[in-house]
Formats: structure tokens, C-alpha cells, sequence
């Protein structure tokens, strides 16, 4: 019988992964049409986009609408974007001055005054680089529309608070803070570790501004697994990940179920890659063979010892095909590095994270504990699916707010480094 505490619980949580898929639905890829130049904003296959604001019109506005105390704030946040990580010039704060000092002023002024504000906005909302998925990189976003800029931007002119508008399109989660802090701490002759703090701040631009309250967060480069729960972390796993050839790819996907003894469907790359063939492996290790024409083969492996993902799979539906699962190869936990896995993430003492999903659920973990006292294949199903973040960070705070260099076992900081330090060219967004 459910008591009215545990039903408060579920709708709760039915309530935060609602918000959360709002977040994190389809990109919206609606376009910004600046001087003839096409600008969405959005996951694209593009480059950053930092050409000067004088080449671009805004979305035509009433004449004289930018007040000289509208400008000079937005002159400061310009001339405070390095200390988001973000060089400067693009936003062409240098033609809004000299505008500015010939005194003309009227459409002119308005005009790079409403680019540079916008291209700010889009940058502070959604980051500078475009080609997130050339970082393996497939968050989706929906509170990125362009629309929503050019209304704020007209609110914010309207109330006299441009600064106040932009700094509030910012990450507000206290891990991005912490790098801004480290970025403001580090001195200029440091250029490396200041290129790597740029580097992540450019990331968490990159998320959904809520995460959830309840959720499960993965970062790759720290090889670590935080199961969050009303805001907070309650539980931490040591995992191993995708391998460099193999990476684990940076998504957002939902824990539906808890698996255990399960079959495992062997994705075709491993099939390709192992040379899994009827008669070439230990008829011991549990492969099943299906025919599915071409000499070709669809492979499962039965429950068992041997299975590649253990005793338990956490189910989380995605195009990747990726897991957080048990493992019998359990000595890589002990590396200090742990990046061995084909993509999906293998979690040391995963029972335990099962138990305390399906406890913050729907309580019923006894259902766990009868499956793995056997063999057969059992799934527990989540009442409410709970939100996971496979991210890429290699800097990041720790629990007393101090920044740590993690390593980056997928080489991604020296090319996403160059990209906004690079030359850069209008690209669509």
C-alpha cells in the first residue's frame, strides 16, 4: 500500500522530469537573419561565429531606441566577457565607441549596438562554438531560441537593464561560477590552465540551465557517477568509460528500468570489431547467433558470469546504444585512469545504485533482491525515469568549491582552445 508520503514523492519527481524534458527537448535550430547571413542557434556542423558586429543588421527596431546609459552598460558586459572565457573583439565594442564619438548616433548606433548585444546573448546563452557534435557532443537544447533574444533584448532597452538581461542568459549553476572564479584567480602568464578554465566554461554554456533536481550526472574525464537527488548528491560511483577509439558520447537520455540478469544485444560495431562468428568463440561465453542475411549475424549473449554487462543494466532509451551497467572485467576500477569501456559506462557496486533508484522511486528494492538471487531476467520499472547527463569536463569543483585539472582522455581541450582562440567567421548557429 502506498503511503500519501511516498505518492508526494512520485508526483514530485513526475513534476521536476517534466520541467527537465522541457528543457532538454529538440534543439530549436529557428534562424537569425543578420545581414543576409543566415544565424541559428542551435547544435550545427558550423564554425564559431565571432565576425564583427558591424557586418550584421539586427531585426529591424525603432529609430534611436539604445539610450547612452543602455550603451555604456552593454560596453561594460562586453568588456567583461574574458572573464566568462570569451575574447573580446568580436562583439566590436571598438565601432560602438568610435559611433558613439562622432556623435551621430540615431539608426547607426542602434544598429551595432542591437548586433552586439545579440551576438553576446547568443554566446552567453548557448556558447560560441556551433559544432557541438564535432566534440562528440549531442545535448539537445530548447531554451536556446533566438526568438526569446531579440524579445528580451526589447524588454531589457524598455526597463533600462541590458547588463543585468545579458549576465542573466549565464550558467547559474555554482560549478560555473567556481571556474569564473579560477579564471579571475589565474594569472595571464598561465596561459594553458586559463585556455582549459575558458574551455569548460564554453561547455556548461552548452547545457540546459536545469539539470533536474533528481538526476544522475556522469563526468567522463572524472570517471565518477553522482546520483543527485532533490538538488543535492547523495551517492558517488567509481566508473570506467569509453575508451579513446570507443568514446563515451556526451548525451542526455532517461533511466527507465533496472535490469538485472541481463541479455546482452551486441551492438553491430562489436560484432564488426570482436569477429564474433558462429564457431570462433567459447560456446561457454553465452553467444547466440541469429542469421540476418549477407553473412551477416545478430548477436545476444545470455545472463550469466560471463555476460559483458553483469548482473544489472540500467535502461536508459538512446540512439547510442549506451548503458550504465555492471561488468565482470571488475580490476579497471582499480586504474587510476579508466577509460577502457566501448561507450556505455561500467559503475563499480551498481547494486547499490539500483537499490537507491528504485528506493528514491517507488521503494520496492525487494524486487531487485529476488532477481539477483537468481538467474532469471528480471526489470523493475521506474515509476518516474530519472533524468541522466553524460558531460565532459576537465575542470570542475569539488565539494569545497576548489577547481581540480582532471585529464583529458579524448584529447578534446587543444581543438575546442583553438576554436575560441582561432580566427572566426559568421557561420550559421
Amino acid at each position: 500500500m502506498e503511503t500519501s508520503r511516498t505518492v508526494g514523492g512520485r508526483l514530485r519527481r513526475s513534476g521536476r522530469l517534466v520541467r527537465w524534458l522541457a528543457a532538454a527537448g529538440a534543439t530549436a535550430m529557428t534562424t537569425l537573419a543578420l545581414a543576409g547571413e543566415p544565424m541559428t542557434m542551435g547544435a550545427g556542423p558550423a564554425e564559431a561565429s565571432t565576425a564583427a558586429p558591424a557586418a550584421m543588421a539586427a531585426a529591424p527596431t525603432p529609430a534611436e531606441r539604445w539610450r547612452p546609459t543602455d550603451v555604456a552598460a552593454l560596453l561594460e558586459e562586453i568588456d567583461a566577457a574574458p572573464g566568462e572565457g570569451l575574447d573580446a573583439a568580436p562583439y566590436g565594442g571598438d565601432a560602438i565607441r568610435r559611433e558613439m564619438a562622432s556623435g551621430q548616433g540615431g539608426a547607426a548606433l542602434d544598429a551595432l549596438a542591437d548586433a552586439a548585444a545579440l551576438r553576446l546573448a547568443g554566446d552567453y546563452l548557448n556558447g560560441r562554438v556551433a559544432d557541438r557534435a564535432g566534440f562528440d557532443w549531442h545535448i539537445e537544447r530548447t531554451d536556446a531560441d533566438p526568438a526569446r533574444l531579440q524579445a528580451g533584448l526589447r524588454q531589457a532597452l524598455a526597463a533600462g537593464q541590458v547588463r543585468p538581461w545579458l549576465r542573466s542568459l549565464l550558467p547559474a549553476d555554482p560549478r560555473y561560477a567556481a571556474l569564473r572564479e579560477a579564471l579571475a584567480a589565474t594569472p595571464p602568464a598561465d596561459a594553458g590552465r586559463r585556455d582549459r578554465l575558458a574551455a569548460n566554461m564554453e561547455r556548461w554554456r552548452w547545457l540546459p540551465r536545469d539539470l533536474g533536481a533528481d538526476h544522475i550526472y556522469v563526468n567522463v574525464p572524472s570517471y565518477t557517477l553522482d546520483l543527485v537527488d532533490d538538488g543535492k548528491p547523495v551517492s558517488s560511483y567509481t566508473v570506467v568509460v569509453g575508451a579513446p577509439a570507443t568514446p563515451t558520447p556526451q548525451i542526455a537520455m532517461a533511466a527507465s528500468s533496472v535490469v538485472v540478469n541481463p541479455w546482452w544485444n551486441v551492438p553491430a560495431s562489436i560484432i564488426r570489431s570482436s569477429r564474433l562468428r558462429p564457431g570462433a568463440v567459447n560456446p561457454a561465453r553465452g553467444y547466440e547467433f541469429y542469421p540476418v542475411g549477407g553473412g551477416r549475424y545478430a548477436v545476444r549473449q545470455r545472463p550469466g558470469p560471463g555476460n559483458a554487462l553483469g548482473r544489472i543494466k540500467i535502461d536508459m532509451p538512446n540512439a547510442h546504444a549506451i548503458y550504465l551497467h555492471d561488468t565482470p572485467a571488475k580490476a579497471y576500477f582499480d586504474k587510476p585512469s579508466r577509460a577502457f569501456s566501448h561507450g556505455c559506462i561500467r559503475v563499480k557496486d551498481i547494486d547499490r545504485l539500483a537499490e537507491e533508484m528504485v528506493r528514491l522511486d517507488h521503494g520496492r528494492t525487494a524486487d531487485i533482491e529476488r532477481g539477483l538471487a537468481g538467474r532469471t531476467t528480471t526489470t523493475v520499472k521506474l515509476d518516474t525515469a530519472r533524468p541522466v547527463w553524460l558531460v565532459y569536463f576537465t575542470a570542475q569543483a569539488g565539494p569545497d568549491g576548489k577547481v581540480a585539472m582532471l585529464e583529458d582522455p579524448y584529447n578534446r581541450d587543444p581543438r575546442l582552445i583553438a576554436r575560441l582562440n582561432g580566427p572566426m567567421r559568421l557561420a550559421s548557429r
